[in-house]
């Protein structure tokens, strides 16, 4: 787990190293406030929040608190807006472990498999960047670090689909971000 009291320069916590680790940086054109507001619409990227057996939570308790579930259905990996040709669709099912919506950071952590057999931990961040022009924009940091037996497993069969992943989050979340800022 990441200890709090080390954050680096990007604002990510210092993370215990893993098998293998998922990243993404991206300079954003839009105040932080907005990169926040299209990264918690968990909704328009078929996330939702569950309980621990996964049934949806009425439509009321859909706004995160540390401690709910969350369920990512279908994960494209390779990242793809086409149905999956071999295999059925993947999923992902997480804990939030931490939700810090005055500093723009969330966390959260697998809790699909056993912990000996499969840890995961992902962290989002955004933090405000000058570049010079006067201008407010939003540097979003994510990082996933993926440990346990399964990891080289994890690794090996879809570890460059995942990296991939995070790469086509981080893009959408700027493009989105960017056109949501234009509308403002």
């Amino acid at each position: 787990m990441a200890s709090d009291s080390a954050v680096t320069d990007t604002g990510l916590p210092q993370l215990e190293p893993g098998v293998f680790t998922a990243t993404a940086s991206i300079v954003i054109d839009a105040p932080r406030e907005v990169v926040w507001q299209v990264l918690m619409d968990w909704k328009s990227r078929n996330q939702c929040l569950t309980d621990a057996s996964k049934r949806p939570l009425p439509e009321a308790q859909q706004s995160p608190r540390v401690g709910d579930y969350l369920y990512i259905y279908p994960v494209h990996i390779p990242p793809s807006f086409d149905s999956p040709r071999l295999l059925p669709a993947s999923s992902t099912f997480q804990m939030i472990t931490v939700l810090d919506i005055q500093n723009c950071r969330c966390s959260w952590v697998s809790v699909e498999y056993p912990k000996w057999l499969l840890r995961t931990e992902r962290w989002q961040v955004l933090v405000e960047v000058d570049e010079g022009d006067g201008r407010k924009k939003t540097r979003y940091e994510t990082k996933e670090v993926f440990n346990g037996p399964l990891a080289y497993v994890v690794s090996a069969v879809v570890g460059d689909g995942i990296k991939k992943g995070f790469v086509a989050m981080a893009e959408g979340l700027k493009k989105r971000s960017e056109e949501v800022s234009l509308d403002m």
